[in-house]
């Protein structure tokens, strides 16, 4: 109980920090901007909040190119969940969607009056015009991202046969589905970060962690939002796991399958769990501040996801979210890659404390949940986030005394990681000295027990010396 308030109250002191001090920057109001760019940055505000935050607080000359990706994107994927367009009409748009973004003047007036984000398509024009001024780079990266991501799009709209709903059949199908929609977004932002030359050139191939991090976001996503999905007849939970518990995807709403509905949604998310440690991994391999908030915050946001949906039987009621003052503390505290890892520990805890052996998933979710521990331990050791703590408190100390040391924080880590590292080499060094002595000494007893004797002329006459 009270540490429920602690944290309430910590999370309300979050959000009056955040209000006060943290600016995002309004290009959409910067006079100064050409008409189309800022024309832009009105459609990422009004697509997503969330995104358009990090998005703007990138590096300039990132900062267009993925708000342009975003936005391109973002069309595609309205283009795909527009249900009131033919089938003969939406497959051939998503297959030749990365040609249209080049031809200049291009829009597209047939999405359906309630498509949300039906706007950006109307306009597209603004868009284009915009995209035609990044570099070729950029553009290359963009343009074959789209072409594999509608192409992946056209397939399963394809496969549904249909277009009054949607449905993955096998959990092979699900992760592909992922691939395309998420999957590919991840791949394609390392490589604009490798095109920027903010990062390691090598992050334009680290295609299986790149990919993971768009899987991570994505299944948090799915499973999330079951019950709107459901509602609009689209089915992203695999049959292969769901119709081990109902017969129909519908059941779970039902209060009688609530407990089947939960041992399900254990499942989603012990599969939604096994892209974490790559996320961290790649988090971890960041360098730029500002391209590092941008890949943490939304990381840390989904396993903070998952730990609110995790056996939580109101998502097959409505949709579950995190609270905004939770939101807001992640965005404060995800600056760091220690920080990500006790974020990430944190809610990962609070998934293994909710954990059931009565849940058949009960090992799975055990299992992925001391992966994520021991990556955390691999990335930022628990002696070295304690030194981290304790270096950062003092100079904390220091400041609100007026007595600031001229050496900066960083510099003195780094003297408490190297002495750390050193008594770890010294104790290390004990330690085998020790076990060698008692070696040595148990052969000797053994030798005088047994009578043996041993001498050099012994090894001589084996030919050993």
């Amino acid at each position: 109980m009270l540490s429920e308030l602690s944290n309430r109250v910590e999370e309300f002191r979050c959000i009056c920090q955040y209000k006060l001090w943290h600016d995002v920057p309004t290009f959409a109001e910067d006079e100064e901007l050409p008409h189309d760019i800022r024309q832009c940055y009105i459609f990422l505000d009004k697509t997503s909040r969330s995104f358009s935050a990090v998005i703007k607080t990138l590096p300039d000359q990132l900062r267009e190119a993925i708000m342009l990706f975003y936005l391109i994107l973002r069309a595609l994927d309205t283009v795909e969940d527009d249900m009131t367009l033919p089938l003969d009409k939406k497959i051939p748009i998503l297959r030749s969607f990365h040609e249209k973004i080049e031809q200049k003047g291009w829009n597209f007036q047939e999405s359906g009056p309630n498509e949300k984000d039906r706007e950006v398509l109307v306009k597209f024009d603004i868009v284009i015009s915009e995209f035609l001024k990044l570099d070729e780079g950029y553009r290359n990266v963009i343009r074959k991202s789209t072409r594999e991501m509608g192409e992946g799009m056209a397939h399963y709209v394809t496969l549904s046969g249909k277009n009054d709903g949607f449905s993955v059949s096998t959990v092979h199908d699900y992760d592909q589905y992922c691939h395309y929609v998420a999957g590919l977004v991840g791949i394609g932002l390392s490589r604009l970060f490798a095109e920027s030359q903010l990062e390691d050139p090598e992050f334009a191939h680290a295609v299986t962690i790149s990919n993971s991090l768009g899987l991570f976001l994505q299944k948090t996503n799915i499973i999330r939002d079951y019950r709107e999905d459901f509602d609009d007849n689209r089915h992203f939970w695999p049959k292969e796991i769901w119709s081990k518990y109902v017969t129909n995807f519908g059941e779970f709403c039902q209060p009688e399958n609530s407990e089947k509905a939960l041992t399900c949604l254990s499942e989603m998310t012990a599969n939604a769990l096994t892209h974490a440690t790559d996320a961290l991994t790649y988090i971890a391999s960041l360098q730029d501040q500002k391209i590092f908030n941008f890949v943490a915050i939304p990381q840390v946001m989904a396993i903070a996801t998952l730990s609110v949906v995790f056996r939580n039987p109101t998502v097959f009621q409505t949709n579950v979210k995190i609270r905004k003052g939770q939101a807001v503390q992640i965005v404060l505290h995800s600056v760091n890659i220690k920080n990500v890892c006790d974020l990430f520990l944190r809610y990962t805890r609070q998934i293994h404390y909710k954990n059931t052996p009565k849940d058949p998933n009960f090992l799975k979710i055990s299992i992925q949940c001391g992966n994520i521990e021991q990556a955390c331990e691999t990335i930022f050791p628990r002696r070295y986030r304690e030194l981290y703590d304790k270096v950062f408190s003092e100079k904390l100390f220091q400041e609100k005394k007026g007595n600031v040391k001229d050496e900066s924080a960083k510099v003195a880590i780094s003297e408490e990681v190297r002495q750390q590292h050193k008594k770890d080499m010294t104790d290390l060094g004990i330690s085998v000295g020790i076990v060698l002595l008692i070696v040595f000494s148990c052969v000797g007893i053994l030798f005088y027990v047994l009578g043996l004797s041993f001498s050099i002329s012994d090894l001589k006459n084996l030919k050993l010396m």
